[in-house]
């Protein structure tokens, strides 16, 4: 297949934004990404099902509307609308779908490394194809028992790719959860809690990655 570069289909994302900002918001911040980057993957940003319930850290930076996923409480150990965030997005991807990866960014990063997880054990995304890749920034786990104990059970196979800064404050949390998956492809940024720039020194991990699920999509529609 010599044209298969260009016949192949795109590894589609879903894209997960973060607490209280939106889809057009992480939009608007991968941008910044090289477009050797973008222009091999299809990227899709719905917003989270609830409005934002309180102040968002990006007021005065982007504008509003801001929405959240789900709610919690301090420890972040109790969720609220858990239950409804997962069916809200297993009905976004039956309407919007097929998808083949989610690619997540602070709360939309947590939501979207546990579920694979939770799809595979029955307990999320039942009526959707198979999570196969995931792109998390600024990542943690789930903290809730309930959920994490379904999340985490098992090593979580599919490739991933994880941007972990060396400011953010979730960075602990972010090496944590790389322990729950096999094989973790790790990009560092010198950055805090946000989503990087792509410079020369990362650019080929993010090639590599990319053009690795280009290929195991196309080995999986030839057979």
């Amino acid at each position: 297949m010599g044209s298969e570069g260009e016949t192949a289909r795109k590894p589609r994302f879903l894209c997960i934004h973060g607490f209280r900002t939106s889809g057009e918001i992480l939009k608007k911040q991968l941008l910044k990404w090289p477009q050797q980057v973008l222009q091999k993957i299809d990227l899709v940003f719905p917003d989270g099902p609830f409005p934002a319930q309180g102040k968002s850290d990006v007021e005065g930076i982007f504008d509003p509307p801001y929405y959240e996923w789900f709610q919690f409480n301090k420890e972040f150990t109790e969720y609220t609308n858990f239950d409804e965030c997962l069916n809200y997005i297993e009905d976004y991807m039956i309407k919007h779908g097929p998808f083949d990866g989610l690619l997540g960014f602070s709360q939309g990063a947590i939501l979207s490394g546990g579920l694979p997880g939770l799809q595979a054990n029955g307990v999320a995304l039942t009526k959707v194809p198979k999570i196969k890749f995931l792109i998390i920034i600024g990542g943690a786990q789930l903290k809730s028992p309930t959920v994490a104990e379904k999340a985490y059970s098992s090593p979580i196979q599919c490739p991933s790719l994880h941007f972990l800064g060396e400011t953010d404050f979730l960075k602990p949390y972010g090496l944590e959860l790389l322990n729950s998956f096999v094989d973790p492809v790790i990009i560092h940024h010198p950055k805090g809690h946000t989503i990087p720039r792509i410079d020369d020194k990362n650019l080929p991990t993010m090639l590599s990655f990319v053009d690795s699920i280009q290929k195991m999509l196309i080995d999986e529609e030839e057979k």
